[in-house]
């Protein structure tokens, strides 16, 4: 079972502009509760992709046996890494607040000689926390969050976290398993032929010679 567990409940369709439909009695998921509307911009791609909301994750803590939290140097970024290969990432809210339009995140990633982008989010003024629901084993990460403010107000700087993502071990320990459990079954389908050959072709000419020669012998 998964660490933790994020819903999928029903959200109003989002308008080309980026506004929820106003439902019966002027219901709207901003009144309902604070729904976190987000946009993932892809690597390479000259837009950002369609609108989307998701639930926050409240509550959340991260255990020892569940997770491994990464803070950034001040602390306000923390990006719990979970058995299951996601990363729940969660910040504390940013001050000041007013004129607050949202924020930017950007991923990055090392590889063997070079530091490689990860797909980009844009996230909404009310959104506290963000789910990336793969992340590769064995691999360091660099997580930045930057809040974005309305002018003149400047940005703060950016909040960034580092942290490498280990392999899941029960999940290699139950794939060997799997393939040593494998390997087994094909030899033992092998031995069974093996076994009715020697029977079939054999056994049988051996036995039929003998009662032709006892058969003689009685003569």
């Amino acid at each position: 079972t998964a660490p933790v567990s994020l819903p999928a409940p029903h959200v109003p369709p989002a308008e080309p502009g980026g506004r929820s439909q106003p439902q019966a009695g002027g219901w709207s998921p901003a009144q309902q509760q604070p729904w976190c509307p987000y946009k993932v911009r892809a690597e390479g791609a000259a837009a950002a992709g369609r609108l989307c909301f998701r639930p926050p994750a409240r509550g959340f803590q991260c255990s020892a046996r569940a997770c491994l939290a990464h803070r950034s140097p001040g602390g306000a970024l923390v990006a719990n890494a979970l058995r299951n290969g996601s990363v729940l990432l969660q910040w504390a809210p940013p001050r000041p607040a007013a004129g607050l339009r949202g924020f930017a995140l950007n991923c990055s990633w090392d590889g063997t000689y070079t530091r490689f982008p990860c797909d980009s989010v844009e996230l909404g003024a009310s959104c506290r926390d963000y789910l990336l629901p793969e992340a590769h084993g064995g691999v360091r990460y660099r997580l930045c969050l930057q809040p974005r403010y309305a002018p003149p107000r400047p940005a703060p700087p950016a909040q960034c976290v580092e942290f490498r993502v280990e392999p899941a071990a029960m999940r290699d320990i139950v794939v060997a398993m799997t393939a040593v459990g494998g390997s087994i079954c094909v030899m033992l389908v092998f031995i069974c032929l093996l076994v009715a050959y020697i029977t079939e072709n054999l056994m049988s000419p051996a036995g039929g010679g003998g009662g032709a020669s006892a058969a003689s012998r009685r003569a």
